[in-house]
Formats: structure tokens, sequence, C-alpha cells
């Protein structure tokens, strides 16, 4: 097996990825940097992000597993004490996955004739630098509502617990092949008014963005963002690719969204621990 290493630099994320390459080399599994079969991501959801767009190009060969060092560990299933737990794993590996929707963005800009176009782990969004953004809101081809407000954002199911949710979204199983919209503190008076609540668009469904003004807008593509550039249309659907994360054991999703918003089992836990 090829794995590739992609971690962040702080002192305890550098140590543990010195002891884990340490571990895996003693193992002959070989560590590479070009088409590995899977990539470990060692710090937080935020280092995840950065693996991911890294080897974008080659999702339909590579799987990813996380090591949580970080504050927030949703797509990092492993802790820094189950290391030899993981390499038993990669050495025992057949192959198994689990995987989720992306997000397609493709974006037209003023100056460019063709599209550009981006994918999504967790969610793309578009905002005004300064003043009410405002646009023209399409769901397929049928003109939906006239946007007025600070932003959109549009998410993934996998990206529903992330800035989607700060925003009001639902939390959506990662499994449901939908991309969601949410509004980013939207004008709602007598004369303009929007939905002001989101939308779960189904997979063979799609948003189009107009924005009335093309210039000082900012897109972000999850922690990518760009800026400077006169947006004329963004299309936004579920991506025929998909994310394919290593499967050595399972973790129920809403297990994960208890522990990661709520911590009430956690704490359950400790006490009955302490009473023993």
């Amino acid at each position: 097996m090829k794995i590739a290493l992609v971690h962040n630099q702080t002192p305890e994320t550098l140590s543990v990825a010195a002891k884990f390459k340490e571990m895996c080399l003693s193992e002959d599994i070989k560590i590479v940097t070009d088409y590995p079969d899977l990539v470990v991501s060692i710090g937080g959801d935020g280092t995840l992000l950065s693996a991911f767009h890294k080897y974008e190009d080659q999702l339909s060969q590579v799987r990813f597993v996380g090591i949580h060092t970080g504050h927030l560990g949703f797509y990092t299933d492993w802790r820094t004490y189950e290391l030899a737990e993981l390499v038993e794993s990669l050495k025992k590996d057949k192959g198994e996955s689990v995987s989720y929707p992306l997000l397609d963005v493709r974006v037209k800009y003023a100056d460019e004739e063709q599209e550009t176009r981006y994918i999504a782990l967790n969610e793309a969004s578009l905002k005004k630098m300064d003043g009410t953004m405002v646009c023209d809101v399409y769901v397929k081809d049928e003109l939906f509502e006239t946007f007025r407000g600070d932003g959109l954002c549009v998410s993934t199911p996998t990206g529903s617990t992330g800035f989607s949710k700060s925003l009001g979204g639902a939390v959506i199983h990662p499994r449901t092949e939908a991309i969601q919209l949410t509004e980013m503190a939207s004008v709602n008076n007598r004369v303009y008014r929007t939905l002001s609540s989101p939308m779960i668009i189904a997979k063979d469904e799609w948003i189009v963005i107009y924005p009335h003004k093309e210039d000082r807008l900012i897109l972000s593509v999850d922690h990518l963002t760009f800026k400077k550039r006169r947006i004329e249309r963004l299309v936004y659907r579920i991506a025929r690719e998909r994310v394919h994360f290593a499967r050595y054991r399972h973790t129920h999703f809403w297990d994960r969204v208890e522990d990661a918003f709520i911590g009430v089992k956690k704490n359950d836990r400790n006490e009955r621990t302490k009473e023993w």
C-alpha cells in the first residue's frame, strides 16, 4: 500500500506525524507524495480539507482517513493514542470505503469565455465585500427569488454540520443525495422578501445565481477564497465525483453529531465512570 501524509505544523501534529511515519515504514507501508492509494490527514478538519483539495484530481483512485489532533474532528476518526491500531488496519486493508456526495460549482467570470469549475467537500459561499448583495436565485430554470442580504451558502450533506449549520441550516445525513442553500442575514420587509429559510435541493436539480452587480464579490470554496473577480453567474449541483473515506470501523453519523455539538453521552459516560 502507498500512503500520502498531509499534516499541519503544530508541535503536537509534527510529533504524531513523525511517529506515524516511522511506524508505517517499519511495516513496509510506502510513504509517497504522488498517486497514493490512501491519504492520511493528521490534524483537524481543516487539514483534511487541505488534503482533499490537494488530491481532488484523483478522487476516483484515492481514499482518505484522518488522525485527530485538532479542536474538532468531524472527518477524523482516529485519535493519537490509536496509531498502532490504525497501522494494523492499513496492513489488513482490503479497499473498504464509504463515499459521500460533493458539490460541483461552475463560475462564469466576466473576463473569461469558459466556465471555471470547483469542487467542494463542505460548502461554497458568495458574499459582498461591502454593502448588500443582490442576486437572482434560480432553481433549475425557474426564478425562485431575488435575494438581498449579506450572502448565500450552498453546502453538501457532510458540510451541513459546518458553516451552513451556523446560518441555521439543517444537519443532513451524508448518505442523502442533496445540497442545501442557506441565507446570510437576508433583508425582509414590506418591499423585499426572501424565503428566509434553508432549502434542500434534490439530486436532479441545481441552483443558479445571477449577481446584479458583478464586482466586489467574495467566493469561498471550502477554505479557499477567490476575490477581485467579476462574477456573472454561478451554478451549483451535486458533483459526478464522490469522496471516499477508508472504512476500517464504523462510527454512526448521529453519534458524531451528538459528540460534536451536544456531548451529553460523553458526560454521562464520565459520570458513570466516576460512580464505578
